[in-house]
């Protein structure tokens, strides 16, 4: 417990934080004359455990060794998660304790599955506070997946290392600029959404609200039939270019920044990311066509698709109606995700990528056996342990994937609805399959079996797998 102090005094100060933040609903609360005080409440007794966090481990180490840096990574999720739903709890919507950590959980990791059966009425302050989890666990990922979980070495990650020449030592005090500048660009992004919304025709609440829901891909609207209800092409649009926005790497904005001028044009990944795309749309609009489905235009078709695949969950359609065909491709489109280094989730397009090459390779072993081929990635050639922790990864996560659906299914839901929910949790994606938590549906006739569930694949999910489960492996404490 010493040896983690840095660990704790951290988590005090993003417990400080998170309940400063939680002033912002309470003016809301104020200003829409909502008779419950929960987000003062909230914030006094977030702050003060925060505070007590940091005065406890005043004497702890200036940095963190990977150790700690792994346990800090699942502990910063889990402990934003508990305190974000003490809002939750102590509203007038009277939600159980596994209600609102589950909303809080699939806010923070930027999922969008809800429990709230009736967002319409719902107060200001409480859709106001589910907005600010999504950007705030937006931002958070963003700068673990770029300046720590490269160091951590999860799942290829450190493809995306700042540096490959450099030490961690001398990474990490780099981090920090790096930090501030994704901050900045993340929220000038999310100012310029919420501007483009307003003057299409949202008022500045839903405006301020979806603006940060859009640009961390997490999908939690304030209306039941999420931007649906808006029914509007500019809208639709709007939320599409920030959508893709927020799942294209963040690095590359640094990049562009400081002079690469070429680089959303030249980036392996983002150009596969936009192939992917293109191909989905054509696919899926021609499939309907074909299905004599009523979809007057190509709009709602590219909608749905790109709110899937980047994880986003926003809906204009219930696209449940589509067939079964369109259901299947969007639970491929659920796993492969977005970008590294971005809001979006699932395995990512780079993993995707390199998985290609190395089936392709098998392949051509088969037919050339004393060839010899190379999996480059970026005109690197990718090395056997970087490769071995890609396959691993991928494998994993389909293992769990059908872990979570066996669990689900002991508790009675149907097979679609298992899988699909399994599937949204891990991938961060927001609504399922089927008539149960599918785009007209929500996760509040689960059961709190099934919600606690889900919330451990959520976290698992947005943390990468590994940075959670190498804490349950005892021979991980031993090394230090």
């Amino acid at each position: 417990m010493t040896a983690n102090k840095t660990v704790f005094f951290i988590i005090g100060v993003l417990l400080v934080v998170l309940g400063i933040f939680m002033l912002g609903p309470y003016i809301a609360q104020i200003i829409y004359k909502e008779e419950s005080h929960s987000f003062l409440s909230s914030s006094f007794v977030t702050i003060f455990i925060g505070i007590l966090f940091i005065l406890i481990n005043l004497d702890r180490d200036s940095i963190l060794n990977l150790q700690q840096t792994f346990l800090f990574s699942s502990m910063a999720w889990t402990s934003v998660a508990l305190f974000g739903c003490l809002p939750f709890l102590f509203s007038n919507l009277e939600l159980s304790f596994s209600d609102s950590f589950f909303e809080s959980m699939s806010g923070i990791t930027t999922t969008g599955s809800t429990i709230i059966t009736n967002l319409n009425e719902t107060p200001k302050s409480i859709l106001l506070w589910r907005g600010m989890l999504q950007w705030l666990g937006g931002i958070g990922i963003i700068v673990m997946a770029i300046t720590l979980m490269p160091l951590m070495n999860i799942g290829g990650m450190q493809l995306f290392i700042i540096s490959t020449s450099d030490t961690p030592e001398k990474i990490l005090p780099r981090s920090k600029e790096i930090a501030l500048r994704l901050i900045l660009v993340y929220s000038g992004l999310t100012f310029i959404c919420a501007f483009f919304y307003k003057i299409f025709g949202m008022n500045f609440f839903d405006s301020i609200v979806h603006s940060m829901t859009t640009i961390a891909t997490g999908g939690f609207s304030n209306y039941n039939e999420s931007i649906g209800y808006f029914d509007n092409s500019l809208i639709e649009l709007t939320s599409i270019i920030f959508i893709i926005l927020g799942s294209i790497p963040f690095i590359a904005y640094i990049k562009y920044l400081n002079g690469d001028k070429k680089i959303f044009f030249n980036d392996t990944q983002i150009k596969t990311f936009f192939k992917i795309i293109i191909f989905s749309i054509l696919l899926m609009y021609l499939y309907l066509l074909t299905q004599n489905q009523n979809i007057s235009d190509i709009r709602s078709v590219a909608f749905n698709v790109i709110s899937i695949l980047t994880g986003t969950g926003y809906v204009t359609q219930n696209f449940s109606e589509w067939g079964q065909f369109p259901l299947i491709y969007f639970l491929i489109l659920m796993f492969i995700g977005g970008c590294a280094g971005s809001t979006a989730c699932g395995i990512k397009i780079f993993r995707v990528q390199i998985l290609f090459q190395f089936i392709t390779i098998q392949l051509k072993k088969i037919i050339y056996p004393r060839g010899i081929f190379k999996i480059k990635y970026e005109n690197s050639n990718i090395d056997e342990k970087f490769l071995a922790s890609i396959i691993s990864f991928i494998f994993l996560y389909i293992v769990i994937f059908f872990l979570i659906t066996a669990l689900l299914s002991t508790s009675g839901l149907d097979l679609t609805t298992s899988i699909s929910a399994a599937a949204t949790s891990i991938s961060n994606v927001g609504p399922g399959l089927g008539d149960i938590i599918g785009p007209n549906g929500n996760f509040s006739n689960l059961s709190d079996f099934s919600k606690w569930i889900l919330s451990l694949a959520m976290i698992l999910g947005r943390l990468e797998l590994f940075a959670v489960l190498v804490l349950f492996i005892p021979s991980f404490w031993r090394k230090y």
